[in-house]
């Protein structure tokens, strides 16, 4: 604007523009390509769940603000699935708090926990609101880097000690891990609750992946080991686990204590949201493990079809344990540089992908690395592995 020196934006959210998710979105609509950039699935989730939130739209429940920190019927069944899956004991009304979402989980709570000048230990490459959030906090991210190692993406445990410092405020952890797909074992997690301890650190754990690990691999809530239900804010999700994406149900479990400073922070964010969809989600999560047992094996095959296809066409493939998705390395494809890649991919192939390079700070680290969904209709794949095996013969 005429006259003004001063920057529009505030200085902690200079570094972020538009995300590499529109720009690659908006690339896929141009040019027809198949999107298997962005993590939504292409289909929804179980019927007699979205009937539930018709059901819940004509009955006037939710039409009106909800309760700020979620309807009761939904919070009691958070409790109770934490209880059923963890044996971890949660009062739904003072230590569960329904959020916008788990992105809108990982802002209330950074802005809730951290102070300027405080230092949070992320896992990088990490997913990409995490350093915004702790930025609008005024926090300063230190990344620990997971790095690859007989095909998986693994956490050097003397980095992440080396990484605390006297400023260390929390840990922020994701697993299962977004993008690598690392499930982090119930040894690296009681390493990590150790050192929480004996540093007196709080523990922010994304787990909004929880039910989608493969090959027999455990989920394991770091809440639930000696020492940390007092120091862990755990995030959880509907929509990777449903199917429903859009409908923005997240939640957070704590201590009263923490949950309180949280519901301080969230109140002031979106207060309340998605008043109709907390009452269907709270009867996703009574269904029968059944459920989770045939998404899980669903998404299996699904990992394996798009791995196996990567890795006809010439890429190196980072086979995941959980999550949505695959890192592949272009080096074998004669590639180094992750973001041309995956903005030539659409022409070349017809397919868009995300260059990992965006969740790194140490963006060398992650320039060989893109990353592709595997949460779409089986034809969808399909017709993505036939395009992509041009790839190797170009």
């Amino acid at each position: 604007m005429a006259g003004m020196t001063r920057p529009l934006l505030n200085r902690r959210l200079a570094e972020f523009g538009t995300t590499v998710f529109a720009e690659m979105s908006a690339l896929a609509v141009r040019t027809g390509a198949i999107n298997l950039g962005q993590g939504f699935p292409d289909t929804d989730g179980p019927e007699e769940i979205r009937e539930a939130a018709v059901r819940a739209l004509r009955d006037g429940r939710g039409n009106q603000y909800p309760p700020g920190p979620g309807v009761p019927e939904l919070r009691t069944a958070i409790a109770e699935h934490q209880m059923r899956r963890y044996g971890l004991a949660h009062d739904p009304d003072t230590e569960v708090l329904v959020t916008a979402g788990a992105t809108e989980a990982i802002a209330a709570a950074l802005l809730a926990l951290v102070e300027p000048g405080d230092e949070v230990v992320a896992l990088e490459p990490y997913y990409d609101s995490y350093a915004a959030c702790i930025a609008m906090a005024g926090g300063t991210r230190v990344p620990v880097t997971l790095r690859p190692h007989e095909g998986a993406f693994v956490l050097d445990l003397d980095e992440l000690r080396a990484a605390v410092t006297d400023r260390t405020r929390l840990i922020l952890l994701n697993t299962p891990h977004n993008p690598t797909g690392t499930v982090l074992s119930r040894a690296e997690l009681t390493a990590i609750a150790e050192l929480a301890q004996e540093r007196d650190l709080l523990v922010v754990t994304d787990e909004v992946y929880e039910h989608l690990v493969f090959d027999g691999a455990e989920h394991v809530p770091i809440a639930g080991l000696p020492g940390m239900r007092e120091r862990t804010v755990t995030i959880g999700s509907a929509g990777k686990t449903y199917s429903f994406t859009g409908w923005k149900v997240g939640w957070i479990t704590a201590t009263p204590e923490l949950t309180s400073a949280v519901r301080s922070a969230k109140q002031f964010l979106t207060y309340v949201s998605s008043g109709p969809f907390q009452y269907a989600v709270a009867e996703a999560l009574r269904l029968p493990d059944t459920y989770t047992d045939g998404l899980r094996a669903e998404l299996q095959a699904k990992r394996d079809l798009l791995s196996e296809g990567l890795a006809a066409a010439g890429f190196g493939v980072h086979r995941p344990a959980g999550t949505y998705f695959v890192t592949t390395d272009i080096r074998p494809l004669g590639e180094t540089d992750g973001f041309a890649f995956c903005r030539s991919l659409p022409e070349r192939a017809g397919v868009v992908a995300i260059p990992n390079a965006v969740f790194y700070d140490h963006r060398e680290e992650g320039a060989p690395f893109v990353r592709f969904a595997f949460c779409k209709r089986t034809d969808v794949l399909e017709e993505a592995v036939r395009r992509l095996k041009g790839l190797a013969a170009g």
